[in-house]
């Protein structure tokens, strides 16, 4: 085995060792990466503090202080909010049963042709309305058990009070952390992975805040047209749920939409009403598609709704919630890895004819030169130089 070879497999085994750590300490990771997201999303506002010429300590401090403000309005605006639309939601709970029982399941029967006998709706309605009433005591019930489980209700604290101390800690040492696993690297791939990251970043830039962004104008467009335009009772709730789905693709679309059309039949039971909120998603479907995501996104994502959702259930199957929550960064960033590894395959002999290397790939050599020799104390080499079988560094 040649040195570049075992060099490779070491590399490759500190990958699968840090992937094994990281999937058998996913259940604790939580409060640590919502930390590290609010200081990733924090990081450029203190950047731009620092160039006012003010201490990395004072930018982030103020910084600090206006996500806490942030987040502490949030949670006293919507808490409220949310309560009352959940109440309003209980108290309707039989209207919801008896159109289920009395209209929706008997215009089934005859649409479908469904055998009375094969399906028993009393059965069925017997079982939603178990369900339904049971809904109101869920969030007593979580917080009894959390209550009498001193344990639990401890890991519960500690975690909730870990995500703004460490959000604080990453956001004031975020500048020494990057330069860190920059002096890590190996000088002979430094290079390439610094161009790398700074693709990811600009990628993962356009995601979180642009798609957050998204999320909230359409929650609010969503909420206040249910509520206001088409008169639903349970529209602000509605339209919170859509917007924040709204991160898969049609997935948002498709709830709010569908939950929509039912509180409409069951609150007002005729078409106008049902003709607004087909019209009001349409809308909505317009706005995101040709005015938010393009305008707050952008482009630079470029994922593919199947793969988005692939990402989206991937992520939940392998690490839960923490998978659901990361998949769409992770997934950006593999995209721009897979950009690149596409590129080194052009201009590789199996590619082309006679070894010629693909004339496409000088237009990326020559942007890893420049955005690597931008930056202070790295080297500017090309990707051919980066990925070289040479094991020693490149001048």
């Amino acid at each position: 085995m040649t040195h570049e070879n075992h060099r490779r497999w070491q590399m490759l085994a500190i990958i699968a060792i840090l992937a094994l750590v990281l999937w058998r300490l996913g259940p604790m990771l939580m409060p640590f990466v919502m930390a590290a997201m609010l200081a990733y999303l924090g990081d450029p506002l203190a950047d731009r503090l620092e160039r006012l010429r003010m201490s990395r300590s004072l930018a982030v401090s103020i910084v600090f202080l206006v996500l806490i403000l942030l987040l502490a309005g949030a949670l006293l605006l919507l808490i409220p909010l949310i309560s009352r639309q959940v109440e309003n939601l209980i108290q309707n709970v039989p209207r919801y049963v008896d159109w289920a029982e009395h209209t929706a399941w008997p215009w089934l029967q005859v649409k479908l042709h469904l055998d009375p006998r094969t399906f028993d709706s009393d059965r069925m309605i017997a079982t939603i309305k178990e369900h339904i009433g049971s809904v109101s005591g869920i969030a007593g019930q979580v917080l009894g058990k959390v209550s009498r489980s001193g344990l639990g209700f401890v890991l519960w604290l500690t975690n909730l009070v870990l995500i703004p101390v460490v959000t604080f800690y990453l956001l004031r040492d975020w500048d020494r952390l990057v330069a860190a696993i920059d002096r890590l690297l190996p000088r002979s791939i430094e290079p390439t992975v610094a161009y790398l990251a700074r693709e990811s970043d600009a990628v993962l830039g356009a995601f979180v805040r642009g798609q957050l962004l998204v999320m909230l104008a359409l929650g609010v467009y969503y909420g206040g047209t249910l509520s206001l335009v088409a008169g639903l009772s349970v529209g602000v709730l509605i339209g919170m749920v859509a917007g924040l789905l709204s991160f898969v693709p049609y997935l948002g679309f498709i709830t709010g939409f569908g939950a929509s059309i039912i509180a409409a039949l069951v609150q007002y039971g005729d078409w106008s009403h049902v003709l607004i909120v087909c019209a009001v998603f349409v809308v909505g479907q317009l706005l995101e598609g040709y005015v938010l995501v393009p305008k707050l996104v952008g482009e630079k994502i470029g994922l593919h709704p199947v793969a988005v959702i692939f990402a989206v259930l991937a992520g939940g199957e392998l690490f839960g919630f923490l998978g659901v929550l990361l998949a769409l960064p992770a997934a950006s960033v593999v995209m721009v890895l897979l950009r690149y590894l596409m590129e080194r395959y052009r201009q590789s002999e199996l590619y082309t004819e006679e070894g010629e290397a693909d004339p496409a790939i000088h237009e990326v050599e020559v942007a890893i030169e420049v955005a690597v020799g931008a930056s202070g104390g790295l080297k500017t080499v090309n990707v051919t130089e980066a990925a070289s079988d040479d094991p020693s560094p490149k001048p």
